[in-house]
């Protein structure tokens, strides 16, 4: 029945996002709802505090006012679209703290891969056939069909940096993940 997951954005009063948070789940598990409402997740990030020449580090909320909502979603004929069900949406918006959800007129709209992406909500795992030492080949730009040395791996960023020799100097060239492959296969 449910084809797909989408993250919303819920809007709740400030200062209120971890109980709004625990009441979402709350409520998802009293009804048996857990297939339908998967996560609950208020952003946070570690921040260093440097106050009266004391250091600490403190949690803090990147989006004050709100908490974001893994939903399942099915396809909905008369929207021709992916749409989550009617009580579940019943369920958030009508949960201690939520003011509604962020969208036009208070509709939801379901965030994208990118915004996911940038907010760190859904970490992605990255494997690559090669380590920092390996030799590989890059597979496509201006330096197809070189061979180098991996001298770093940057999974954040999707970057991976080759030592290449050019007319006798070792170059470096910062390239994407996909751009090389291990010229051991």
């Amino acid at each position: 029945m449910f084809e797909d997951n989408k993250w919303y954005v819920v809007h709740t009063y400030s200062g209120y996002e971890n109980k709004v948070a625990d009441n979402i789940m709350k409520a998802a598990e009293n009804r048996g709802m857990t297939d339908q409402i998967l996560e609950v997740c208020v952003p946070t990030e570690t921040v260093t505090e440097i106050k009266d020449d004391k250091t600490r580090e403190v949690v803090r909320k990147i989006f004050p006012g709100y908490v974001l909502v893994k939903v399942a979603v099915a396809y909905d004929d008369k929207t021709q679209g992916l749409k989550m069900s009617d009580v579940v949406w019943y369920i958030i918006r009508n949960t201690r703290g939520v003011t509604g959800f962020v969208g036009p007129e208070g509709k939801p709209v379901p965030l994208t891969e990118a915004e996911i992406l940038k907010l760190g909500v859904e970490k992605r795992t990255v494997t690559v056939g090669y380590e920092v030492g390996d030799l590989v080949t890059i597979n496509s730009g201006s330096f197809d069909g070189f061979s180098g040395i991996v001298d770093k791996i940057d999974l954040d960023n999707d970057t991976v940096r080759v030592i290449i020799s050019m007319m006798g100097r070792d170059t470096p060239l910062e390239l994407g993940l996909d751009q090389v492959e291990s010229a051991l296969d």
